[in-house]
């Protein structure tokens, strides 16, 4: 599949090879550059040659030459592996270099010259004339370190090599080739000959890939995450939010329909905006978050919720339970529950599950409940930067983001959020319990609106079998955001 480039100020050409992965052609702008060499880097069992089967089956359904050299697995080794992952090799042409049964069994002995010298020419004829009878569009090595056995020094090596993909890139052929280094033995050579660099990268159960050097063209920095599967290799483009699709800013009013509610946000929520709902264990905030969700359902919005703690069965039976017709809204799909185990995705992988979900659907509300459990899937890395990266792309496709924060101070005092992201919040709704004669009560309030002005009250609110009723503002209570709050001034004395 060949890509036309859209931005005529990029120094690159105008056509781009597709790689056959979705992700990494995302990554690549597009796909590779045609008619040039690229170096796939990466330890035994990072999925090197799995990506170079991609290219070229890829290649080979849209009716292109292609050639898969190897060098060191054979052949049939190769394919029985490919099938077993869905791979149709019928159209692939093979060239099989690597040392067969009969090379141990048929001990040869060189005498004069070094086998490098006695086995390089035979080796040279065959890739030579298969190229020239094949003239492939598609060429991948693996590995071409294993060339380093045909030279008899480095020097020799580095030409050989550079000789040999120059001779590939002239027949017309975009080449993807693979390394084997070592300490001892790195391919740092192999790199500055390279035209392009993609490195994979994996450790105990996260994979990773990325692009250190592209010639002729921009491409997406970073590390992205990347799976291995039974359909061969999957990749997830991490979020940049500078590289996602604008769409025009509209600053519409997102109700609740409870308007004790409204009110205490003077209106509602906007559209496109992000919104840090904090409060400790049980205050209720999914359900505050699950009042904006039922009334866009009410107008034919479309919402999702993704549950990183609670089982989605759960929520379904208690929001059920509460007034809010969630079994009605998921059967009209104005709500999608999904739930989510955080220590199977990795943040670029959730983060493609919640762009599909608003490009495709149209979504107006998303929610991530909670904060808490989003960040097991950070697994060490910045949780802020996945955070903000999140937001932003949601800001920038027009739709609301809530976001549940849990503290862990249960009455009064703490921060507004325990990881330090309140600067990426539009607005932060607080939830706290109060204790007053001897009784546990709610209280909500405002604590930031960037769009617009909110009452600066709390009010008391109460979650019953016929949903969220929120009362009047406490013009009377005073430290509700202490440990223990007083009704007026004339008790303040009393305070211990």
């Amino acid at each position: 599949m060949i890509f036309v480039e859209q931005d005529p100020n990029l120094e690159t050409v105008n056509q781009r090879m597709a790689t056959g992965i979705v992700g990494l052609d995302e990554i690549l702008l597009g796909g590779f550059v045609p008619r040039r060499a690229y170096l796939l880097h990466g330890s035994p069992g990072s999925g090197k040659t799995m990506l170079g089967l991609h290219f070229l089956t890829t290649g080979a359904k849209q009716g292109e030459s292609t050639l898969f050299i190897t060098m060191g697995e054979p052949a049939e080794q190769i394919k029985a592996n490919a099938r077993s992952v869905g791979f149709d090799l019928g159209t692939v042409k093979f060239l099989d270099l690597a040392p067969s049964a009969d090379f141990f069994s048929q001990v040869q002995s060189y005498d004069i010259f070094s086998p490098a010298d006695v086995e390089r020419e035979p080796t040279t004829e065959r890739i030579t004339s298969e190229v020239n009878a094949l003239q492939p569009v598609r060429v991948f090595v693996d590995a071409v370190t294993h060339l380093r056995y045909l030279s008899n020094d480095n020097l020799s090596f580095r030409r050989q090599v550079h000789s040999f993909l120059r001779f590939l890139v002239d027949k017309g052929a975009t080449v993807l080739f693979t390394s084997e280094g070592t300490t001892s033995e790195p391919d740092d050579d192999l790199q500055y000959m390279s035209d392009g660099i993609i490195k994979l990268h994996h450790e105990q159960d996260l994979r990773t890939i990325s692009v250190t050097k592209f010639r002729g063209s921009d491409f997406m920095v970073g590390e992205h995450s990347m799976r291995l599967g039974s359909q061969g290799i999957e990749v997830f483009p991490r979020l940049l939010p500078m590289t996602t699709i604008q769409q025009d800013y509209t600053t519409q009013i997102i109700s609740s329909g409870v308007s004790e509610l409204d009110a205490l946000l003077h209106g509602g929520l906007e559209r496109g905006t992000i919104t840090i709902i904090s409060g400790p264990t049980g205050v209720g905030k999914t359900t505050i978050g699950m009042q904006f969700m039922k009334e866009a359902a009410a107008r034919g919005e479309r919402s999702v919720v993704y549950c990183f703690e609670e089982w989605r069965e759960m929520l379904i039976r208690r929001s059920q339970s509460i007034g809010t017709p969630i079994n009605e809204m998921l059967k009209r799909g104005t709500l999608e529950v999904v739930q989510v185990e955080p220590l199977r995705y990795t943040p670029d992988e959730f983060a493609r599950m919640v762009r599909e979900e608003a490009e495709t659907n149209h979504t107006t509300i998303v929610m991530l409940d909670s904060i808490s459990g989003y960040r097991l899937s950070v697994r060490g890395d910045n949780l802020v930067r996945h955070l903000h990266a999140l937001g932003k792309y949601l800001q920038s496709m027009s739709v609301a983001a809530i976001f549940i924060s849990e503290t862990e101070s249960i009455i009064g005092g703490g921060r507004a959020t325990e990881i330090g992201v309140n600067y990426i919040a539009d607005s932060i709704l607080f939830l706290r319990y109060l204790e007053m004669k001897g009784e546990l009560r709610r209280v909500i309030g405002v604590l930031k609106k960037r769009l617009s002005d909110f009452e600066k009250v709390s009010r008391e609110f109460e979650i019953t079998k016929d949903g969220l009723m929120v009362g009047q503002p406490l013009t009377d209570l005073r430290g509700v955001l202490t440990v223990l709050p007083y009704l007026n001034a004339q008790d303040e004395s009393h305070r211990s």
